[in-house]
């Protein structure tokens, strides 16, 4: 018996990419100054949020 894989075309509603858009242009400068103020206050919320910045950054930057 044959099994068909189904595709779904999920796209993205216009507000959500204007909001992915914004992400994209403002994403790196806050990293960086989170990054700076992690080496200058080392604390643990500062490293999570510098991982989660970075993430961000990631996914807006390698997006299909």
């Amino acid at each position: 018996m044959r099994r068909f894989r189904r595709t779904y075309n999920f796209s993205t509603p216009s507000w959500l990419r204007d909001i992915q858009t914004m992400l994209g242009d403002f994403i790196i400068p806050i990293a960086v100054f989170q990054a700076l103020r992690t080496l200058i206050f080392p604390t643990f919320f500062d490293f999570i949020l510098l991982a989660v910045l970075i993430g961000l950054a990631v996914k807006t930057y390698y997006q299909p």
